[in-house]
């Protein structure tokens, strides 16, 4: 209970942050320039803010949507605030296998390394009947 307390105001635990630590105050020591980030969700919210503060630090970053016009647009913001920033968008359904196996063939033929994983998830409220060709959303 103590924990949950000390989560809730924001007390640095060992890592030296805490629940009220920013993306840029956790990236602030860094250069990321070595770093190839895939960012799911990364089009609005938590996702986009993450996208914007690692391409700031230096990361490459594979901004994976269903809808390209709206990566496009993430993008375009990234790149207004961070000029020299190495964005590359591709489609991906996570709700589709097919999909994901498209989006792992394009990813791989990039010839990049995946350094970090970024899943951001909007969980909603759905039935999906489970087949060989799709996965239940979260």
């Amino acid at each position: 209970m103590l924990t949950s307390l000390r989560y809730l105001a924001g007390t640095a635990g060992p890592s030296g942050f805490g629940s009220r630590t920013t993306a840029e105050e956790a990236t602030a020591a860094g250069d990321l320039g070595h770093i190839t980030a895939i960012i799911t969700g990364a089009t609005s919210g938590i996702g986009a803010e993450t996208a914007r503060v690692l391409a700031r630090r230096g990361a490459s970053l594979v901004l994976p949507a269903r809808s390209l016009k709206a990566a496009e647009e993430a993008r375009a913001r990234v790149r207004a605030e961070c000029p020299g920033a190495d964005v590359a968008v591709l489609p991906l359904d996570l709700s589709s296998l097919a999909s994901v196996r498209r989006f792992v063939k394009r990813f791989l033929d990039l010839g990049l390394p995946l350094n970090l994983l970024v899943y951001v998830c909007c969980c909603c409220i759905h039935h999906h009947k489970l087949d060989p060709s799709s996965m239940v959303g979260c």
